[in-house]
């Protein structure tokens, strides 16, 4: 009984992308100016490494590393939903980092933010990452973010914030 229920929600998970507005998602390729500050703090543009910069080809959108001098801060602008881009979790993993079990936090102004803290040899920072959309809606994880875009229930350009602040050795 449960085999024919199994596949009934995988053939439905499958063609949920058939299920969107006709039309598609909405497409743009001009993406808004980079902040000068990020709470209260003036951002100062960090070059992306050769790594990232390669990375990032043929990303659908646009993407500068900041410093405020307390935390070191990626923006990513996406102009349409992608599978290109990745929760921060998976990145720090990929980096050789463990990372601890993400949480949900809302910060002074009750934006909610996914925050996890990664550690490798013995450097520790607390990520947290956050995308909103262009209506100022917030999304915590990229895989509700992607279903959400795809199915025209947010509208970009999206902005993904991605905060890395250093953590005090014990």
């Amino acid at each position: 009984m449960r085999v024919p229920w199994l596949i009934a929600c995988m053939l439905l998970a499958a063609l949920a992308p058939l299920l969107a507005p006709r039309g598609g998602a909405p497409t743009s390729s001009a993406v808004p100016a980079w902040p000068h500050e990020y709470a209260g703090r003036p951002l100062r543009p960090v070059p992306l490494s050769e790594a990232e910069s390669r990375f990032l080809t043929g990303f659908p959108g646009a993407a500068a590393r900041f410093d405020d001098g307390e935390r070191d801060i990626l923006m990513r602008w996406v102009t349409q939903p992608t599978r290109r881009l990745h929760p921060a979790e998976d990145c720090y993993r990929g980096w050789g980092y463990e990372v601890a079990q993400s949480r949900i936090r809302a910060d002074r102004d009750g934006n909610r933010w996914r925050c996890f803290t990664a550690t490798r040899a013995g450097d520790s920072r607390e990520v947290c990452e956050q995308i909103r959309d262009d209506d100022g809606g917030q999304f915590t994880d990229v895989s509700s973010w992607y279903w959400a875009a795809t199915l025209q229930r947010t509208t970009g350009p999206w902005l993904v914030t991605t905060v890395a602040r250093p953590q005090p050795s014990p």
